[in-house]
């Protein structure tokens, strides 16, 4: 009976967490109520007939606006004119206040206008329009595919570049009073252009402090103040204990929340001899590639069609390869899954501790999981703003819409097109192939061999054959960049296929029979001849290589071959598991050489232990920097590096924050429910990365 409490226990403190982030998804980021009970006619008015007569301050309005976009046949077709001035403007005047607010309109290039900042737009039939229109519906798609990589599966127009197949358009800001619609404010004496038949849409509008604080803002401060304070006293006692009162008993209850202690165990790399220290070097280089491939999410670029010609080019595969990183984590999880049970648990044991199998995951994920959810809905939202802050905005609502699902990892299924935390599709899917893996597991841990390897290979025959009739029948895109495809056929793709369990399984299922194999051998040598392992080597170099390459035809405009789009799909991820498997099984018996001492290198352990956070974390933070941006950024592959840079730092450091502070404590007081209080303190063994469960795997 205390066991089932102690479980109960461990539920209701899931569930009260859960509940204190409830709120009602009517609330907003950003409240756009503000903006529409804002205008009134009669004072905009008043208030444009005083900003005529103030030329200083009608100079602010205009100057803070619309202007022609700067590097239009290089694809740029916006201009976010100057936000943080537009909303700097305030006025008191003797009855109102005059406040400034940004509005960001679509105008059609193919209007007769003769405008002085607009020149030579009347003459648009002299330009090249029909390419300059398939080099802008490049760069859209790549825009897109980039965003997809990220979650981002929605084709919201106000969050993304518009595709400007049916129409050119540019998307400038302009600053008006706060009282007046655009159309008013644009319409009149201010800007004075009205008898030139102007025409445009309306986007969004911005105004002074309209990001409301509601429950998640607060329940985020106060959350975490306490841990910051508890962190403070548990640090403070537990320095005092060792350092200076020395014959007190130190009681670990007292120091669970300790930076030092904590900060000690985070550090300590001590490995095991079972270790695989090579998958501490692969799994934070895959988390570096997913970095990478995020980098390229922008709202806008100042020069899209060079940024798409070069992502489409042989010299950016290494980047337009990225998705395939996923896979990688994929076959860790599937490894190590097995490799961490094998010869410690019988399949009646499993069976016996399947509660703590579920739990002993699920519960190392949630402190993180969970505080990326908070802060996406919450504290995200208030760390900085810009032009294009909507876009982040949208994050937020979507955390505060869909907090559950992410939380109990069915996101992928429950809301695919508007999931909190976009990249946490990978999450649910892990977990999924983790709950399911005891039907495998159990003939693994059978003791025989023979129903090892016969439950393996069924279910990869299986899964694979499945997956692949699926895929023919329903006629995939092979990338998230397709430009021959409409936009059905890429949702298709996003929902039914790119986060679809049945389709993504197939490298789990690879991962578990590399970890099978070294299971078998764990602690002994294997002796190959020299001539088997340059034999493998060069159909593992074939394979990852033809995956990586692969991604070059696909991404051309020219390219349109189903059926080979279908195989790519069915099979380019159990290929790239299986090269991969090769590599770690060469580098743990000693037949990769300079290969696994890069692998090994110690540099790589803290960003391996780190890794689960950085995923959970890292596109919520670049979004929350690219957001801020007020002009768009020029594209080059030296400024993508030096962005990267800045978001790996960016994103290392808030990791390292989240888990020394909530993540270890989290994890020694889970270990202390599911396992008991010890009799007697023990001096904290750290477990190599690549030795542990696979509850951190990203």
């Amino acid at each position: 009976m205390v066991p089932k409490l102690k479980y109960l226990f461990i539920l209701v403190i899931i569930q009260t967490v859960n509940s204190n982030l409830i709120w009602d998804a009517t609330y907003p980021a950003i409240d756009q109520s503000l903006h529409e009970e804002a205008i009134d006619p009669v004072l905009c008015e008043e208030q444009i007939n005083y900003a005529i007569s103030d030329s200083f301050l009608r100079l602010q309005f205009i100057d803070a606006g619309i202007r022609t976009p700067k590097g239009i046949l290089d694809g740029n077709t916006v201009d976010l004119g100057n936000y943080h001035q537009c909303l700097g403007i305030n006025r008191q005047l003797e009855d109102s206040e005059l406040q400034g607010k940004y509005c960001l309109i679509r105008v059609p290039l193919n209007q007769t206008l003769n405008i002085p900042q607009l020149p030579g737009l009347t003459d648009i039939d002299e330009f090249e329009i029909n390419e300059i229109k398939a080099g802008f519906q490049r760069a859209h798609e790549i825009n897109v595919g980039a965003r997809r990589l990220g979650g981002i599966f929605n084709n919201d127009t106000r969050l993304a570049p518009q595709s400007p197949l049916a129409s050119l358009n540019l998307r400038v800001a302009v600053c008006v009073p706060k009282t007046c619609s655009t159309k008013q404010a644009i319409d009149s004496l201010l800007f004075n252009i009205s008898a030139f038949g102007f025409e445009y849409t309306e986007e969004f509008c911005r105004v002074p402090n309209d990001k409301p604080w509601v429950a998640a803002d607060y329940v985020a401060v106060v959350l975490l103040s306490l841990i910051g304070v508890l962190s403070l006293i548990s640090t403070a006692y537990d320095v005092l204990v060792q350092f200076i009162l020395k014959n007190v008993v130190r009681k670990p209850i007292y120091a669970l929340f300790s930076i030092y202690t904590n900060g000690q165990r985070l550090m300590n790399f001590t490995t095991g001899p079972d270790a695989l220290h090579c998958v501490d070097g692969i799994r934070a280089l895959a988390m570096i590639w997913v970095l990478i491939g995020h980098t390229t999410t922008e709202n806008f670029w100042a020069n899209p069609l060079t940024g798409s010609q070069w992502i489409a080019s042989p010299e950016a595969l290494w980047l337009s390869a990225a998705h395939i990183t996923v896979d990688t984590f994929f076959t860790l999880s599937g490894l190590l899954v097995v490799y961490t049970t094998a010869g410690k648990l019988s399949g009646k044991k499993l069976l016996q501790n399947l509660h703590l199998f579920y739990l002993n995951r699920l519960l190392r994920m949630f402190p993180v999981l969970a505080t990326g959810v908070l802060l996406e809905a919450s504290l995200f939202n208030r760390v900085s703003d810009g032009p294009y802050w909507l876009w982040m905005s949208d994050l937020v609502d979507r955390c505060r819409a869909f907090w559950w699902s992410t939380l109990l990892h069915m996101q992928n299924y429950m809301n695919p097109e508007r999931v909190c935390i976009g990249q946490t599709w990978y999450l649910a899917i892990d977990v999924q192939l983790h709950i399911l893996s005891p039907l495998v597991l159990f003939w693994v841990l059978s003791g025989s061999k023979k129903l090892a390897w016969l439950a393996l290979a069924i279910t990869f025959v299986l899964q694979l054959s499945a997956a692949t009739v699926y895929i023919f029948l329903m006629e995939f895109p092979s990338s998230l960049i397709s430009p021959n495809r409409g936009p059905d056929e890429m949702s298709n793709y996003m929902f039914k296929y790119y986060v679809n369990t049945l389709t993504r399984a197939s490298p789990y299922l690879v991962g578990m029979i590399i970890g099978y194999v070294l299971s078998l051998y764990r602690g002994t040598k294997v002796r190959l001849s020299m001539g088997l392992v340059i034999f493998n080597y060069a159909w593992a170099t074939a394979l990852l290589s033809f995956v990586i390459y692969s991604s070059y035809p696909i991404l051309q405009p020219s390219w349109d071959n189903q059926p080979l789009d279908s195989l790519y799909n069915s099979f380019i991820r159990p290929a790239w598991a299986l090269g991969l498997g090769w590599l770690i099984f060469a580098c743990v018996h000693g037949y990769a050489g300079p290969i696994n001492w890069l692998l090994s290198l110690r540099i790589w352990k803290l960003p391996a232990r780190l890794s689960y956070a950085m995923y959970i974390l890292h596109f919520g933070l670049m979004v929350a920097v690219n957001s801020s941006a007020i002009t768009p950024p020029f594209f080059s592959p030296e400024g993508l590096l030096f962005k990267f840079l800045g978001h790996f730092g960016l994103v290392f450091i808030v990791a390292f924050v989240v888990v020394l502070f909530i993540e270890a404590p989290c994890t020694i007081l889970f270990k202390k429910l599911l396992n008991g209080v010890p009799k007697k303190e023990k001096k904290p063994a750290v477990e190599p990365e690549a030795a542990k469960e696979t509850g951190k795997e990203v």
